[in-house]
């Protein structure tokens, strides 16, 4: 794998202070912006919307990765690509229509993402992986920042893997949920590409520092 991403989420960073955190983590190394929004009904949990992403575009110019939580799914859909997303994606049990769902996504402008929590089998990405740009695969239930990684999540990252492969298509694969730098290098080695940690990042003193291991133990996956 030639490139790697961190992705820090912004559900465990300070809100009292949004822009400044956004800077710090970006400043400290991180590719992306991960963007937790849970709506209470799909998930246990209820978090922040379009106004909190409009707000945190001006601070950042690397890509702002909207991971939707909520159910129905497409009435929000425009509101995230108008507030600054560069990606968004969802649960296939989150939409009626996953293909039309897509669609609508990289209609507004939006690289498009499907979203697997840990016990959601993979079929659904048998005829759309024509209109994906990334695969997400959980590896903690979705609701709540802070859990511990998943191991089973390890094979279902490999069996994407050889599908976006066998597609010759350039399709990210994003990994979500308890990744820290004593594990992030199985994630790699399984297939992942994208790295999406909250906690484990802004759960410490020093962003960079958290980062630079990561970075390290990628390297050598």
């Amino acid at each position: 794998m030639s490139t790697y991403r961190i992705a820090p989420s912004i559900l465990s960073a300070d809100f009292a202070r949004l822009g400044e955190e956004v800077r710090n983590v970006v400043a400290a190394g991180a590719d992306i912006i991960h963007f937790d929004v849970m709506d209470n009904h799909y998930v246990p949990n209820l978090t922040i919307g379009p106004l909190i992403c409009e707000a945190i575009r001006p601070h950042v110019q690397v890509p702002i990765d909207v991971h939707l939580m909520v159910k129905p799914v497409d009435r929000i859909i425009p509101d995230f690509a108008k507030a600054g997303a560069n990606i968004i994606s969802f649960h296939p049990e989150a939409s009626e229509h996953i293909d039309r769902t897509l669609q609508l996504i990289r209609d507004h402008g939006c690289k498009a993402g499907l979203v697997f929590n840990p016990a959601t089998p993979l079929h659904h990405l048998e005829h759309v992986m024509d209109k994906l740009d990334l695969i997400l695969i959980m590896s903690v239930n979705p609701g709540f920042g802070g859990q511990s990684f998943i191991p089973e999540a390890l094979q279902k990252i490999a069996a994407v893997r050889k599908l976006i492969d066998a597609s010759g298509r350039d399709i990210m694969l994003e990994v979500d949920g308890g990744i820290k730098p004593d594990n992030i290098a199985a994630a790699a080695k399984a297939g992942a590409d994208t790295f999406v940690a909250g906690s484990a990042i802004f759960g410490k003193p020093d962003y960079k520092a958290v980062i630079d291991a990561m970075r390290v133990q990628l390297s050598q996956a």
